[in-house]
């Protein structure tokens, strides 16, 4: 079963038949979780990390970009030790694919909508 994007139409297809329907794709990244994934990684092993958000395997790609945000790749990398680190998980992190606090902002953000929404 393969699909391919025509404009805004997704062609699938099999040996078997050929189907036309009406797709949404994104190019926007979405925020997995407000707070970063503590995971641990082995040296030399090399992981794919979810740069879409759309994964349900958070914080690894699981192929899910490409359906939901086919502009957008899991960024590969392979440790150099085995340790303990933190993943980012808000999409937001300057140090992809490690969490370098930009959840903060984030959370701040959201807050701030929240309060502008109670006083309007």
């Amino acid at each position: 079963l393969t699909c391919i994007y025509l404009l805004l139409l997704c062609v699938t297809y099999s040996s078997l038949c050929l189907q036309v329907q009406c797709c949404r794709q994104s190019t926007e990244i979405v925020s997995a979780a407000r707070m970063p994934y503590r995971v641990k990684v082995s040296a030399g092993k090399r992981y794919a990390w979810c740069a879409c958000g759309h994964s349900k395997k958070q914080p690894y790609c699981d192929g899910a970009h490409r359906i939901k945000a086919p502009s957008i790749s899991p960024l590969r990398f392979t440790p150099e030790k085995d340790r303990m680190v933190m993943l980012c998980a808000c999409k937001e992190t300057k140090n992809a694919p490690y969490c370098d606090g930009s959840h903060f902002k984030v959370i701040f953000q959201d807050l701030v909508k929240s309060v502008k929404g109670i006083f309007k």
